[in-house]
């Protein structure tokens, strides 16, 4: 999932960033349907039953989540971008707690706080007056608006119990977020800037449908089988530590100290949520 942004820093100085969200997940529901289609057909009756909710997850997980944090991009700092996402889990928790009566453990409060804290750090680079001096824009409430929709998405994906497969249902959210996608696409390509369909164009839409889209969508909804929303929920704190990886591999930047710092208290706060789900499992 990190990988989605090397697409966010890179790829959309080559491809609008409604465009580049829409022509992603087109793409993804086109590599599936052929490994899905007879599947799909077969098990039709189910689709009938489940694509109100397979709507809401597409829009959640592919609209909201595939295009905000673009758009955000446009007007604020990466820095406010890094800290208003880790708000992500924090709302999977709370959401998870009022609803669906998810237990909230001391020990998972003391690993969200340490996560929180080295996210920080790294996001701040561990220059705290940063932190003090940040101004907020209208790029912020998109990224507000995607850390929620991503807890919405991992929510509801977990919960709302399904018959269909785990790439059937890919298919079908995919589909259902490029669909939700297409009237902003079509607004961003006649009033504000059309897409240039060039080499560029293909291998960024190519790679975000891969790397950050299919592999990484699959992987997630595969750990939320067996973690739950909540503790899948603290792989986006895991997601900034690798993120300053990619940084450093293709961008050219620096291992500082506060890098070292972070990871420690990422990773640490990480450990704790998991040892505590072992824990109760063994009970």
């Amino acid at each position: 999932m990190a990988s989605n942004l090397v697409v966010a820093r890179g790829g959309v100085e080559h491809v609008p960033p409604i465009s580049l969200a829409f022509w992603r997940w087109v793409l993804v529901f086109l590599i599936l349907l052929p490994f899905t289609f007879a599947s799909l057909k077969k098990n039709f009756c189910f689709i009938k039953q489940e694509y109100k909710q397979l709507f809401f997850i597409g829009v959640m997980g592919c609209g909201v989540c595939g295009a905000f944090p673009f758009l955000a991009g446009q007007t604020t700092t990466i820095t406010n971008m890094g800290i208003i996402y880790t708000s992500s889990p924090i709302f999977i928790i709370l959401i998870s707690s009022m609803f669906f009566k998810e237990k909230i453990n001391f020990l998972k409060v003391i690993g969200l706080c340490s996560c929180l804290a080295g996210v920080l750090i790294i996001i701040i680079k561990g220059n705290f007056t940063l932190l003090i001096n940040l101004k907020f824009t209208i790029g912020d409430l998109w990224m507000l608006a995607a850390a929620i929709g991503w807890a919405l998405y991992s929510i509801y994906l977990f919960y709302w119990k399904t018959n269909l497969e785990i790439f059937q249902r890919f298919t079908l959210i995919a589909f259902f977020g490029f669909i939700s996608l297409l009237p902003f696409y079509l607004i961003e390509e006649i009033y504000f800037v059309k897409t240039i369909f060039d080499s560029y164009f293909f291998s960024w839409v190519s790679f975000a449908a891969i790397s950050p889209g299919i592999i990484a969508f699959t992987l997630y909804t595969m750990l939320q089988k067996k973690l739950g929303a909540s503790i899948t929920g603290f792989t986006l704190y895991i997601f900034t530590v690798y993120g300053a990886v990619y940084g450093i591999l293709l961008f050219d930047e620096h291992l500082e100290n506060y890098h070292y710092i972070g990871t420690i208290l990422v990773f640490s706060g990480v450990y704790l949520v998991k040892k505590k789900m072992k824990n109760v499992s063994k009970i």
